[in-house]
């Protein structure tokens, strides 16, 4: 073989892009929760765009995340192809549960999306308004059940904050937990719970029907398309915001963790992601590197302040 066909052959192997990554997404929540819908969205932008060639989605439920957080950082230390979805909800569950493996034990990547939290009641409920809720509350706090995600995640510690808001004690809330969207959901239609609070999102098709009646939202700002105060305007001075990231496994290099950081950025910032952001009502908060890991640290910091506030954590 001459130098020439050498010299053309290299160049062409030079040339050639790079094989796009595949990758499995944990979510750490059953179907239908928010986890589920980010890592199903993640799946469907990254393979669309041509990001990933090849993306799986897996299920690990229970406590909060913290089941498939430490099976993830147990089973794919070094793995470079595994990303698992967490958030709010993981840290407070993290708090709330002692659990010996938190977010350290993993290598957080960006924050992706935040969402307003919303308060809804089944449609046939007398609960007309935040008003109905709040008088309910002060009569009996006890007696309103609230359904939603996990204990000590953002629908808990924004159940607590509005309780501490209107002057009643938040540690007698009777908040039931759940660990997927779609059996809090059920419960709420079902009529087995007084009122449901969870990402805005898991609730749009059903308050679009008609089944659902949206009494507020958490945000400081409404949420287009959905024709509820903030909980602010109702009277209650509570402004809670729900944001979601993504982690990949402990154990990979910085030029891993690089390469899987430009990836997860070009999802951001595709066509294919935006569209799915404004679908859903995800507002895009999309941070990462130093930034990230700085204001992480301050989330966790502050979630424990709140939780120790209205007494989930000692």
């Amino acid at each position: 073989m001459n130098k020439l066909l050498l010299a053309a052959l290299a160049a062409g192997a030079l040339s050639m892009p790079a094989l796009a990554a595949d990758y499995t997404i944990l979510a750490p929540a059953g179907p239908g929760g928010g986890w589920d819908q980010t890592a199903r969205t993640m799946q469907e932008a990254l393979t669309a765009e041509g990001i990933s060639g090849n993306v799986q989605v897996t299920n690990v439920p229970g406590a909060g995340g913290t089941i498939g957080l430490a099976q993830f950082a147990t089973q794919e230390n070094g793995n470079p192809n595994a990303l698992i979805v967490g958030g709010y909800v993981m840290v407070g569950a993290i708090l709330t549960n002692a659990s010996p493996v938190t977010l350290d034990n993993v290598t957080p990547i960006a924050r992706l999306t935040g969402e307003a939290v919303g308060i809804v009641v089944p449609a046939a409920s007398d609960i007309q308004s935040v008003d109905d809720l709040v008088a309910k509350l002060k009569e009996n706090t006890g007696a309103v059940s609230w359904a939603g995600g996990s204990a000590g995640g953002v629908d808990h510690i924004t159940a607590g904050l509005v309780a501490k808001a209107i002057g009643v004690d938040p540690t007698q809330v009777n908040y039931i937990a759940y660990s997927g969207g779609g059996e809090a959901l059920a419960a709420i239609l079902g009529g087995q719970v007084t009122v449901g609070i969870s990402g805005i999102s898991e609730f749009a098709s059903q308050i679009e029907a008609g089944e659902l009646r949206l009494l507020a939202v958490s945000t400081d700002s409404r949420v287009p398309g959905f024709d509820a105060p903030t909980l602010t305007e109702a009277g209650v001075d509570v402004a809670v915001q729900n944001w979601r990231m993504v982690a990949a496994a402990p154990g990979i290099t910085d030029e891993q963790k690089a390469a899987i950081t430009a990836d997860i950025k070009a999802m951001a910032e595709s066509a294919s992601w935006q569209t799915a952001l404004e679908t859903k009502g995800w507002v895009d908060t999309y941070l990462d590197g130093d930034a990230f890991d700085a204001q992480l640290q301050a989330d966790i910091d502050a979630t424990e302040t709140i939780l120790k506030e209205i007494g989930l954590v000692q």
